[in-house]
């Protein structure tokens, strides 16, 4: 008896998982979370910059096709990495929006960003070390100049007193 109510529960269990399996498959639709998150992992081939997503299915007509393929993969029960996986075997890693986060796609993603960061550490320390090397000499030239100045500025008052004592 305790075994035929094992089972009979057993069997309402499976009943029931399959039921709302099917129901969570059927509200699947171009507004659910679920589609947002697994459409907006995916450029549009138009030419139109954005993702699946947010790209218009009014003036795109790659993006209707797209969409509709996405809502039949998931109602049959696909997941988000079993579409992308899926995808990218198709067209590439041209299509996703976001570089994979592994090999050499996260090379190229990084490689220029850290060849910039490097460039400009460089610029800075060749320039604080040209501002060094010239610094003390223009202190110097500016001592130099001020000096002849005050020298012209004596030489002008001496030739002004003689003048007087002999105009």
């Amino acid at each position: 008896m305790k075994r035929k109510f094992y089972l009979a529960f057993l069997l309402i269990f499976i009943l029931l998982q399959t039921s709302i399996i099917q129901v969570k498959a059927a509200e699947i639709d171009y507004k659910s979370a679920e589609f947002k998150a697994v459409a907006s992992q995916f450029r549009c081939t138009c030419g139109c910059g954005q993702d699946h997503y947010e790209c218009d299915p009014n003036t795109c007509s790659e993006t209707k096709e797209f969409k509709k393929d996405l809502v039949d993969m998931m109602n049959k029960g696909w997941d988000k990495d079993k579409i992308r996986d899926y995808y990218v075997n198709i067209y590439g890693e041209e299509i996703l929006t976001a570089p994979e986060k592994s090999g050499f796609s996260l090379t190229a993603w990084i490689l220029p960003f850290a060849a910039l960061g490097i460039a400009g550490a460089g610029l800075f320390f060749v320039i604080r070390k040209w501002v060094k090397r010239n610094g003390p000499e223009e202190t110097a030239a500016v001592e130099q100049n001020i000096e002849e100045e005050v020298e012209d500025e004596i030489l002008s008052s001496l030739i002004d007193e003689e003048r007087k004592k002999y105009l």
